[in-house]
């Protein structure tokens, strides 16, 4: 069966990334030993937090198509992280697309309250989702209908090989056929279904192009990872020219570790977008 029913986050981040001309995500992460005196001077942690985050977002909002907290960015800093969250969460608004990176993956009875938490509760548009369970565990999240999942394939970290790149009998690594069976649950999910392939493997990225041409694609690894952009961007672009969201953290929000910090992420914002915007023409 075919869902043809709207599915409204694919269209949200179309429509973000048309209104801004942008592929930028700009990812969330709080460090409070990165964040300058201003902002942590007399505050507490969550406040902290909050006050950082309020200043990134409107700083960077006309450059970014997406945002994306890392929960255990917040989590660390235990229940004032986590209050910092729901409030930021509270900032982006509702034209620009919030993205939890959270990378849960469980059996469906536990998957129902994560999905209960993280899309309907804290209201977030997507969330990121470990496959390796199957479809059956993952039909909580594929039954929210006008939210989004991006399914881990290909990670941007070293040691993702050891697992991800493990040849099947067919001859495909695993990567490739996670990406084919993301691309047949979408069809049949009330969610938007996507996929997580790092910037630090473009040749793998190209593959997962080819084998599903039309899924959008979450891209970590650009800046402190050192993933080469124009490569990524030249493999996973799609055929109208989008198809990506290309994520950006540490690069962007502690750009500088100044008072101007977001002046500074504001710059490295913009400079991301228009890097990008050059190498798809």
């Amino acid at each position: 069966m075919t869902i043809t029913a709207p599915k409204r986050f694919l269209e949200s981040v179309e429509q973000s990334s048309e209104d801004r001309d942008s592929l930028v995500c700009v990812g969330l992460d709080p460090d409070l030993a990165r964040m300058p005196d201003t902002i942590t001077r007399g505050r507490s942690a969550g406040d902290a937090i909050f006050e950082f985050n309020k200043q990134i977002i409107e700083s960077t909002v006309e450059f970014a198509a997406a945002y994306k907290p890392q929960l255990a960015m917040y989590m660390q800093y235990g229940p004032a992280g986590y209050e910092a969250l729901l409030r930021t969460r509270e900032l982006i608004p509702s034209t620009t697309p919030a993205i939890l990176d959270c990378k849960i993956g469980d059996i469906s009875t536990t998957m129902e309250p994560y999905a209960r938490a993280y899309l309907d509760e804290a209201d977030f548009d997507a969330i990121t989702v470990n496959p390796y369970m199957g479809s059956e565990c993952l039909q909580p999240i594929f039954d929210r209908a006008g939210k989004g999942a991006f399914l881990l394939c290909k990670t941007s970290n070293p040691g993702s090989g050891e697992i991800q790149n493990l040849t099947l009998e067919n001859g495909q690594p695993l990567f490739v056929e996670i990406a084919r069976k993301v691309a047949a649950w979408n069809a049949a999910s009330a969610a938007s279904l996507g996929l997580v392939v790092g910037a630090t493997y473009p040749a793998e990225l190209i593959v997962v192009r080819e084998a599903v041409p039309d899924l959008l694609i979450l891209v970590p690894g650009i800046g402190s990872q050192a993933g080469d952009l124009a490569a990524a961007v030249e493999a996973g672009i799609d055929g109208q020219g989008r198809g990506l969201l290309i994520n950006s953290s540490r690069s962007i929000t502690f750009a500088s570790a100044e008072k101007d910090f977001a002046r500074a992420s504001a710059t490295a914002a913009r400079t991301l977008r228009d890097q990008i915007n050059a190498i798809r023409g």
